[in-house]
This record gives structure tokens, sequence and C-alpha cells, in this order.
């Protein structure tokens, strides 16, 4: 070739397929397509053509099936010539759209597509609904509208008629889907997936067109689903019986509906947390035992050891189990689980524990690999380290809050549970500098640690970098760290994928630069209110590509230059947190229209942002939530064209006084996009609290 254009080049003297070179990876905002796709009249457009022959439709799915999910390699990849486009829209099967008016002319492009997202789309009206029924008739499979509005009956009737396909559909959070709605669902006879939570208005009459008409469903949740009773779900029971997943927690049940639920040969999963009316006198009164059933949760149950008893010896083949907020577990209970041989996983969160309940429970799960007892009462060094003893293939452990475990503990779980992949235990503040160095000697397997407000320092902190799987470190709220511990970190954990430093007062720019040097699979950081960083850090940290979350809040020493480089480095992220960094102004939110299309979530509180800024970030079509207190800079007349500019927002926060400048029929007319306000009186503050002082009154609050 005589020329070199952007996206192929080759070597003189090659063979052009030999030395074909696709920049698939660039990351400039619009890429532009090679000139071969430009001009079909230019002469050398045969040459760089024919260099794609070789590259069949086969190979080309090859290589969009390992490209990731970073948007921009696939736009890429579909401007580098018109058979990679083709190839593009025919290989897609999972479609996010942003806004609904454009779903006609997406669906033109992907006519492939198996899984709809519509989680971006705060409205979707019935004729989006039907736009996708008529285009997607054949090969749409699955359809979420949980966090979708403005669609009734009709549109997913739409759906259920046209879309024989259709197995999953989720409807949750729709409060105002009635009965008529209900009845639209039952008339897609393939559906084997639904969910329901929070449809508050569906009966049992509704319930029942479901049962009559979708006899192939495999799961189906009703959580919060208050309309209905057991008569609804009784029926779902006898017309369904290929049922594996079945969620009712929070229903008005009774005893009535539980023998034909445990008739289900295939139920696996079974979800009855906070039923008020299944009691001792609901489980003792089943004759019948579910064998099938591998998962249990009974959280927030007002039930006995009696009760509890007699479901266990009902479900011999029990693998989880969940007791949260169970009142008491004492040795008595190992009657019931003794029977449970296949029990891998045991859930006790609030519970109050004795060392005998502990004992007890380790003696008689003999498979255990999962153990939460966050937040329980009662956990002492004795009964934890009776069960750790027992389970040497224990996996994962959860011991948030159990404020009077030492050291002992520790030595009895690294000693034993050398397997372990995740450890949580936020809040265990009697654990030593030793103990830690026990975690990072032996359990070389951890992949996630929790250590929040611990009393952590740098020895212990470089203990815990020999574990150099971790993809997960959170260790805010531990104020004897500094840049010392946090180098060894950037060193030795490559794969950390996840970084929690909140309040973490002694970190400052070195830390955070080794860390984003060392570790470049980073998708998250929490620096709120490390006061010492500056905008090296944010600097460094541009060069993490997969940075998604970032979190800076109370760092006032972080400017507009240094968002501006996270905007510039970082393009999949989402989710930025500046409240209370004041010198961020107007620059900062022009590089963020600009380079960050993909971010959903932004709190701007405190920040120096004025109407020319916030307007700007209405040129990002993703973004859902803002948080705007106190900007000083911002006008009613500001507030309102932005609100009427992000048509994509689905909640906003904003101080209290703006509400009598702003129109009554604006804030209607947002709404009715599916936006909704939160109204926060909260008065100016200026000064940040010291990390001593914000500690010392938050363990008083725990106290109380």
């Amino acid at each position: 070739m005589e020329e070199a254009c952007d996206r192929c080049t080759t070597i003189p003297g090659r063979a052009p397929f030999e030395t074909l070179t696709l920049d698939l990876f660039s990351r400039k905002s619009n890429p532009v397509p090679c000139s071969a796709t430009r001009s079909k009249k230019r002469p050398r457009c045969v040459e760089e053509w024919s260099s794609f022959e070789p590259l069949t439709e086969e190979l080309l799915s090859l290589i969009l099936d390992k490209l990731d999910s970073n948007p921009f390699d696939k736009k890429a990849f579909s401007l580098v010539s018109r058979s990679f486009y083709a190839a593009e829209s025919r290989h897609r099967r999972m479609l996010r759209p942003l806004r609904s008016d454009l779903i006609p002319t997406v669906l033109s492009r992907y006519p492939s597509v198996t899984h709809l997202d519509f989680s971006l789309c705060p409205r979707v009206g019935d004729g989006s609904l039907a736009a996708v029924a008529g285009s997607l008739r054949s090969s749409v499979r699955s359809v979420d509208l949980s966090r979708s509005r403005s669609f009734s009956h009709v549109g997913i009737e739409s759906l259920a008629v046209n879309c024989a396909g259709l197995v999953e559909i989720n409807l949750s959070n729709r409060t105002d889907l009635d009965d008529l709605a209900a009845a639209a669902i039952g008339k897609a006879r393939n559906l084997e997936r639904l969910w329901l939570a929070r449809c508050k208005m569906v009966t049992d009459l509704g319930l029942g067109c479901i049962a009559v008409g979708c006899p192939k469903l495999r799961l189906l949740c009703l959580r919060w689903c208050l309309g209905l009773s057991d008569l609804g779900v009784g029926l779902v029971a006898v017309k369904c019986r290929n049922l594996r997943s079945l969620d009712l927690s929070y229903m008005m049940i009774t005893k009535k509906c539980l023998p034909s639920i445990f008739q289900l040969q295939y139920l696996e999963d079974l979800a009855l947390v906070g039923c008020v009316g299944i009691d001792d006198e609901a489980l003792l009164s089943l004759k019948q035992g579910c064998k099938s059933l591998e998962v249990l949760d009974l959280s927030n149950q007002r039930v006995s050891l009696l009760g509890l008893s007699s479901i266990l010896s009902r479900t011999p083949g029990l693998r989880q189990l969940s007791l949260a907020y169970y009142s008491l577990v004492t040795h008595s209970m190992s009657n019931g689980l003794k029977n449970l041989s296949n029990l891998q996983s045991i859930k006790l969160d609030g519970c109050q524990v004795t060392s005998a309940g502990l004992k007890s429970i380790g003696s008689s799960c003999i498979s255990l690999r999962e153990l939460s007892l966050s937040k329980c009462s009662g956990v002492t060094d004795e009964g934890l380290s009776s069960i750790v003893k027992k389970h040497k293939d224990l996996a994962k452990l959860d011991i948030t809050c159990c404020r009077n475990i030492t050291d002992v503990s520790l030595a009895s779980i690294t000693s034993s549970c050398t397997s372990l992949t995740s450890l949580r235990m936020e809040s265990c503040s009697l654990i030593s500098t030793e103990g830690f160095r026990l975690i990072g000697k032996s359990c070389h397997l951890l992949e996630e640690i929790d250590l929040t407000d611990n009393d952590l320092d740098n020895e212990g902190l470089k203990a815990l970098s020999h574990c150099h799987r971790l993809t997960s470190l959170k260790i805010g709220i531990c104020l004897k760290i500094n840049d010392e511990g946090l180098v060894h970190v950037g060193k030795s954990c490559p794969k950390l994928q996840e970084l929690d430093l909140y309040r973490t007062v002694g970190i400052t720019d070195k830390g955070v630069i080794e860390v984003a040097r060392g570790c470049p699979m980073l998708q998250m950081i929490n620096l709120a209110y490390c006061t010492g960083i500056t905008n090296e850090s944010l600097i460094s940290l541009s060069k993490c590509s997969k940075l998604s979350d970032l979190e800076i809040r109370g760092c006032p020493q972080v400017s507009s230059s240094g968002i501006s480089a996270i905007s510039v480095g970082c393009r999949q992220i989402t989710k930025l947190d500046m409240k209370k960094c004041y010198y961020i102004n107007d620059a900062a939110m022009l590089t963020l229209a600009r380079f960050s299309q993909n971010l959903r979530q932004i709190n701007l509180s405190y920040c120096s942002i004025t109407d020319v800024g916030l307007l700007a970030l209405a040129s990002i079509s993703c973004l859902q939530n803002m948080t705007i207190l106190h900007l000083a800079g911002l006008t009613p007349n500001g507030l309102a064209a932005s609100l009427l500019a992000c048509s994509g927002l689905t909640k906003v926060k904003l101080h209290s006084s703006f509400k009598s400048f702003i129109s009554q029929l604006l804030l209607q007319h947002v709404e009715a996009r599916g936006c909704s306000f939160q109204w926060i009186d909260k008065p100016f503050q200026v000064e940040l609290e010291p990390n001593e002082l914000w500690k010392q009154q938050s363990q008083d609050l725990f106290v109380e």
C-alpha cells in the first residue's frame, strides 16, 4: 500500500494477509474505519478489501468471542470494514439500550439478540415492546424490565404472544402491575423463569392465570407480593410441577400452602424469609418431605427449635441453610443438623450463639465449606476454634463484628483452614499484628479479605500482601496504616480488583501510585477522606483502564486536572463520588462529558460546579443518578435546564431550597420520564471531621 490508515498497516515485501494488523482495542472515543470502508471508488481499496477476504464469518465470530465487555472494543471492531460491521451485528446476543425511542433502529441492526436488558431505560412504553416483539420474534429469549416503567399489560402481551422463544422475563419493582399484566404473562407458554418481586397489586386471580398458562416454569420469584395468599401459591404448586426455585419471602402465606409446595418433586431452592404466617405449627404439620431441596432460607422467621428440627428432618438433601436472625443457637440444634450430611453452607447472621452451639454445628455438619457468623453475639475464641478445627476444607468464613475474638481464634483458623478463599472480619478490634501475620503466612489461597475497622498496622499489611491471589482487599478505617504498608500490596498483589481505603488517613500519593503501578486489573478503589492524596494519585490511577468505580469524597487536594486524567484513561468508569472536593470545577465536567460515556452515577456535592458544568453532563446518555447538594455556582435556571437535558435520569438528590424555585410542571415532566427526586434539608458543612473523632463517634453510636 502507498498509504497506511489508522486501522490497517502492511510491511513492505510481505504478503498482505500475513502482515495485517488490526487495532481492535483502540481507546479512541470515535475510531474511524480504515479507508477501505470509506470509499469504493479509490483503486487502492481493492487491495485493502482483499486483505479481509480470508477472514470467514466463523473466524470473525471467534475473534468477537475473545473480546471483553468493553463496548469500545466491539465498536472499534465493527468499524474496521463492512464485513466486520455485519459480523458484529449478527454476533451480538445481549443488548442494553440507552433510550427507548431508539429501540426500533437498534433492533434493525442487531437481528440475533437473545437477551434484552432495559435497566438503563427508565421508560419503556408499549410501543417499544411491540417493536421488540416484531423485530426479535424468533430470537429473543430473555427480557429484563425490572427498572423500567410506562409499559402496561398491552406491551407484555405483545411479547408473550409473539415471542415463542421467550423463556425469561423480569418484571420486579412494578408495584402498579395488576392481574391484567399477570394474565398477559400467562400467554407466554414456554416461560421458564419469572420475577415479580414487589408486584403488590397482583392477586391470586392473576397468579392463577400464570400457573395455568405457564406450566414450564422452573423459577418463580414472588417476594413482597402482598396481594397473594395460600390459594394462588397452592395453584402454582399444583400446575407448575417443574419448579426448581421458589421465592415466597415476605408474603402473607400460612401452613395451608406448604404441603403442596413440598410435593414439588424437582424443587431445589426455597426462600421463606420473613413469612410471619409460617410458625412452628405450620412446620410441624408437614407430613411429606422434599428430598430434592438443596437451598432453604428461613431467615427472620419466628420458629423455635422444634419447628426447625421438623422441617430439617424432611429435607435431608440440603446443601445451603440460612437462619439469619434466628433466635438462639444452642447445643440442641445438633439434633436437627445431624442428618444433613451434604450441608456445605450455613448462615447464622445476627443470631445469638453459644460456644456449645458452635461445637454442635462443627460436629454435625461434616461437609461444611461456608460459615457466616456476621454480627452474631456470643461468639468466643472457644466456640469459633472448636468449629474451624473440625472443618479444614472451609473456604468462606464471615465473622464480621464478632468483637470478642482474639489471636487465639486466628491461630485456629490459619492452622486448620488453609484453603480459605474468603475471610470477612470487619470490626474485630482485638486482633493484633500477630494474628494478621498468621493469615499472611498460612492462607495463601485467599482471594477476598475484609479487615475494615481493625487494629491493622504496616507489619500486618505486609504479611497479608503474601496472599498473592487477592482480588478484593478492604482495609478502611485502619488508622495505623500508611504508605509503607500499602506499597507491599502494590508490589505483591497483581490480581487486585477491589481496594477499599475509606478513611485510612495515613495514605498519600506514594502508596496509591504503587498500587496503580502493580495492580493493572483494578476496577474499584475507595479513597474517601484520605486527605493526603492529590492529583498525582488520580493521574497514576488513570493507567488502570478497567477502573469503573472511584470514590474520592473528602479529598480536598484533588482538583479538575486529576478528574480529567481519570476521564481520559478510564473509559469504563461508571460510578464517581467527588463530594467535598472543593477544587473540582466545570473543566472536569467538560472532560467527563467528552470521554466518560459509561458514567451512570455521580456525586458532585460541595464541588465548584456551575450551570455550565452540570449542563455538559447531559451528553452522557448513560447517566442515571446524580447527587448535587450545595453547589454554590448552580442557579435554578441552570438546574432546570440540566434536568430537562439529562433525559436518562432515574434518581436525583437535591437540596430542598431549590424546590420552591423549580416549576412544578417541569418536575412533573421529569418524573413522568421515570426520574424520582429526593429532597435533602441538610445544612452546609465546610470542615471535615477528623478521622479519629469520626471513628470514636461511630463506636459510641454502636454501643448505644
